[in-house]
């Protein structure tokens, strides 16, 4: 039976002094319209830490300020969170690449191996040495010199048709599908570094698919682990450059060469706690990664997001919100590294058995101009949602109400998900050219924009309440079975055990 909205957020019987949602929804948005904060914030964070680097002391000093943040906005229960985690960071790469058909030698063999008697430094304009960054969790050190082998789009279906030429090659794939194709599915970079070292692979070079010179990082590592072989990025411009001295020539060959760094260091995720008035023991969290990569500034990714999660903190108790259900505002670290931050957060959820009094999570990720929410993949909410999107849209009409229903992995939401806790996502487009800079070297405060961070604060801090404070949530937390069957029906388990995180039978 479907229980009538109204009597989930309606009237309350006996706490008449309990403001009505309506109310509370327009005090958030009149106070975030007024008043809003959230991109200072990010502003400040961005001109005086930088990167937010997990394991780096940009690291540290962003832990910092967001603890400070959330105190100077009258948070008395602020904690920090500690892990240890395997950090890694980059030290120097270099990329070069050799054609055939000219009489030139390369001066010296790596490791005793020996080079092809007619390779060229360079011939028809073909690049030889492009601009380069290593993905990470790449070897601390790595010198290796193979033929480059083509493998497309580095998806499964690629992978095999290739599957007898691969062994000992240095593949060349794309980060994502190009040229687009809606009818293929990508995979993340991480799962096709699994694919080629699952094939015998020697190295992966990604080609960004996205113009304008720009590089792209991120976890190579489907598990947070440093991977075996080399893995890089170069630019889409240098990409289709080595295409096409590719099909000039019988044969080219790379020698990639790195060092980086890794090893055990503490981090720590930022907590901040607002006690339910009458369900303090049932929790809602609402949660972004504020760690970066070191490229740039990361004001996109995930600067938005974890500083909206800041904000929308300053909001509560600026207003003096107090929900009947406990809220923690947490921003995680070590997401860009494998979900480290969260992992670990979960991980002692489990051990402590406090991981029954978690409702809900909200997960903010490159998040802003919102206009929806995705309940991914629990169709049970699909009514409350929408008669919250309801209420929003009589607050402020220019908000759209969408509304989808699709579960993803790949963020801080994501171990949560695996243990059945009931995900939401807010949706929303942000400025088009933006998402070109995800995880590059121009990811800075120079492509945010503040009424779009304004935008997510107010309409999910509206949606939070309305989870916090309802007295019955639809959705509830799946069993192990049910989990797995989650999984199946979404399509993700391949991408579950690629990333080694498929806990039934194989």
């Amino acid at each position: 039976m479907i229980v009538p909205f109204v009597f989930l957020l309606g009237s309350r019987s006996g706490l008449a002094e309990h403001p009505k949602q309506a109310d509370v929804f327009a005090k958030i948005n009149t106070e975030e319209l007024h008043n809003k904060k959230g991109s200072e914030a990010l502003l400040q964070a961005t001109s005086q830490i930088g990167h937010r680097l997990t394991g780096s002391e940009n690291g540290k000093k962003a832990e910092q300020f967001a603890f400070d943040l959330f105190k100077k906005y009258g948070y008395k229960n602020v904690q920090f969170d500690e892990f240890e985690v395997e950090a890694w960071s980059r030290d120097q790469v270099k990329l070069n690449l050799y054609y055939n058909g000219a009489d030139t030698s390369v001066a010296a063999p790596l490791g005793g191996q020996s080079f092809p008697s007619k390779i060229s430094t360079g011939s028809a304009g073909c690049v030889t040495s492009p601009e380069v960054v290593s993905l990470a969790h790449s070897p601390v050190v790595a010198d290796v010199f193979a033929e480059i082998l083509d493998i497309g789009n580095g998806l499964n279906t690629d992978f095999e048709k290739q599957k007898n030429d691969v062994k000992g090659k240095i593949v060349l794939l794309n980060l994502g599908i190009y040229p687009k194709d809606s009818t293929l599915k990508n995979l993340h970079r991480s799962e096709k570094t699994a694919l080629a070292i699952q094939y015998g692979a020697a190295g992966c070079i990604f080609i960004n698919t996205v113009a304008g010179r720009i590089l792209l990082t991120g976890t190579a590592s489907v598990n947070g682990q440093l991977i075996t072989i080399p893995a890089v990025c170069i630019t889409l411009e240098d990409g289709l450059s080595i295409r096409q001295c590719l099909s000039l020539s019988h044969q080219a060959h790379a020698r990639i060469t790195m060092s980086n760094h890794s090893g055990k260091i503490k981090a720590r995720n930022v907590v901040a706690t607002l006690k339910g008035y009458e369900l303090p023991d049932e929790e809602i969290i609402l949660c972004g990664h504020l760690d970066s990569w070191d490229l740039a500034t990361g004001a996109i990714d995930n600067g938005i997001g974890s500083f909206t999660v800041l904000e929308i903190a300053r909001l509560f108790e600026k207003l003096k919100i107090k929900p009947r259900r406990t809220i923690r505002f947490v921003t995680f670290m070590g997401e860009e590294q494998g979900l480290l931050g969260s992992k670990a957060y979960v991980n002692e959820l489990i051990r402590t058995g406090s991981i029954s009094k978690l409702r809900y999570v909200i997960n903010l990720d490159m998040a802003g101009n919102t206009d929806g929410f995705n309940v991914s993949g629990r169709p049970e909410m699909e009514a409350f949602c929408k008669e919250v999107m309801t209420e929003i849209q009589s607050v402020e009409p220019s908000f759209k109400a969408s509304y989808s229903n699709s579960a993803g992995l790949h963020s801080d939401h994501q171990p949560f998900l695996e243990q059945g806790i009931p995900i939401m996502e807010p949706e929303g487009r942000l400025d088009p050219g933006v998402y070109k800079y995800y995880h590059s070297n121009k990811d800075d405060f120079s492509l945010v924009n503040p009424e779009h961070m304004s935008r997510c604060a107010s309409f999910v801090g509206m949606m939070l309440y309305a989870l916090a404070d309802a007295k019955e949530i639809p959705a509830k937390r799946l069993s192990d079975a049910e989990t797995k069957d989650f999984f199946i029906k979404a399509k993700l388990k391949q991408e579950l055990i690629l990333g080694g995180e498929w806990r039934w039978e194989k």
